[in-house]
């Protein structure tokens, strides 16, 4: 079984399901998957920030399966572990929401295999999964690709840590996460969850930049990250695109490549919603 880690409260339910629709119809391998989505309930810092729902996991399950019925989408509620660790920390403001934070709980959640992919969840397959998955990381902590801003702004060896091929025995075993929680507690950062993953890291494999091109799609492209990029014309300027909205996809990136997993996506999310007013 292949092992895919998100994170996040309802409103990750379209970017988890453009991934894994992606993940599903671009991988022709028979192995199974396991989606784990870490959630938790902190209303107390924002009201929406409420734990994915127990219908959207069902349905998410439902998806899957209709491609393979040993497929699985598991929900693992962190909100105690988060408390625990990250309850009131300099971080819990950062540019992002707290439940970026959550993946560097992977280590102490009972029952985690030892090859997790963790994905953010604005973020297409283009080609199989297999060429990044079945990478070996055995004696390292973890894969990963170049930021394509930072490695020309802070240093040619920085990684984007929203594609992370984990080894999590290497992790236990060197204390990776259990550092980068130290540092989320004490120390303000400006990236948060990652700038205290590239502190903590003992070891790592840089991976091409197809394995999570966050500017460009080429033909030799794996994964597509929806990331914030910056546009020059017509005056210089920061764009937040999601693979989700399918018009700009269409408008401004003059993306094809992905219809087929976004025809379905629209599809799915109206029977949701349909599912949902009937309840």
């Amino acid at each position: 079984m292949r092992n895919i880690l998100f994170c996040g409260n309802g409103k990750v339910f379209d970017g988890v399901l453009t991934c894994m629709l992606s993940i599903l119809k671009r991988t022709e391998a028979k192995e199974p998957f396991c989606f784990y989505i870490f959630t938790m309930d902190v209303t107390r810092i924002k009201p929406e920030y409420t734990p994915i729902s127990g219908r959207m996991i069902a349905f998410l399950e439902k998806t899957a399966k209709e491609y393979n019925s040993g497929n699985q989408v598991v929900s693992v509620d962190v909100t105690g572990l988060y408390e625990k660790w990250f309850g009131g920390c300099p971080n819990e403001d950062a540019y992002c929401s707290p439940y970026t934070l959550l993946r560097l709980l992977a280590d102490l959640v009972p029952g985690m295999p030892d090859k997790l992919l963790y994905l953010d969840v604005d973020i297409l397959f283009q080609r199989d999964i297999r060429l990044l998955y079945d990478i070996d990381v055995s004696s390292v902590e973890y894969a990963a690709a170049r930021d394509h801003y930072g490695k020309y702004l802070i240093n040619p060896r920085y990684i984007n840590a929203g594609v992370l091929l984990l080894n999590m025995e290497e992790i236990k075993k060197n204390g990776l996460f259990a550092r980068a929680r130290k540092l989320i507690q004490t120390k303000k950062l400006v990236f948060a969850d990652q700038s205290a993953i590239i502190r903590s890291t003992h070891s790592k494999k840089l991976l091409p930049q197809k394995f999570n091109d966050q500017k460009f799609l080429h033909k030799h492209t794996v994964v597509r990250h929806f990331s914030k990029r910056l546009f020059y014309l017509p005056y210089p300027h920061t764009a937040n695109i999601k693979q989700w909205d399918v018009s700009s996809l269409h408008r401004i990136f003059h993306y094809y490549e992905f219809d087929d997993i976004l025809y379905e996506y629209i599809y799915l999310k109206k029977r949701f919603l349909k599912e949902e007013n009937l309840q």
